[in-house]
């Protein structure tokens, strides 16, 4: 394995969509969100039982696509976010989730300006939307993370988004290039 980026951030700021494009476009691999699907496919109701859980089932869909050791896995989110919805939703943080370590080589963290838009699972809206990423910096703090922002508009974040990948890519001896 030679990098392994985690994108980060508030709903609706392209994480998915701009994570999938870059993953293909530079020959890596994308782990879709668990978090996302339990919310299609369960509910939205994220106790910490179900928080924990999410965290749990995400790690081990990692565990087995880095065991095909690709040259590039691109992450939609991990076990910070989870973290931070559940500091979003109690007011603390979970110790279990806050233990429970990440894998990423760099976190890119996805600044929250861009228009929130309703799917059907997103629920941070207006001041709840600023209040979700100061949970997210929060957990991020907790584990002496910095992040690299991404931001602007969306041909600004693709363009951003690529050029942090390419640079740690090239930088890495271990990717062969």
């Amino acid at each position: 394995m030679s990098l392994h980026v985690c994108l980060i951030g508030v709903e609706s700021t392209g994480k998915t969509t701009l994570g999938r494009r870059i993953a293909k476009r530079l020959g890596g691999r994308f782990l879709p969100e668990y978090g996302r699907e339990f919310a299609e496919t369960i509910g939205t109701e994220f106790s910490a039982i179900a928080l924990r859980s999410i965290a749990r089932i995400h790690a081990e869909r990692r565990r087995r696509l880095l065991a095909t050791q690709p040259s590039l896995l691109i992450e939609d989110t991990d076990v910070v976010m989870t973290a931070a919805w559940f500091r979003m939703l109690n007011g603390h943080a979970d110790p279990v989730l806050s233990a429970m370590p990440t894998a990423a080589d760099v976190h890119l963290l996805f600044a929250p300006d861009t228009l929130w838009v309703d799917d059907g699972t997103r629920r941070f809206v207006g001041p709840d939307r600023e209040a979700f990423s100061r949970a997210i910096d929060a957990e991020l703090a907790a584990r002496g993370i910095t992040p690299v922002v991404i931001g602007g508009d969306w041909p600004e974040r693709e363009a951003a988004l690529e050029a942090a990948i390419a640079a740690r890519l090239d930088s890495n001896p271990a990717s062969g290039s």
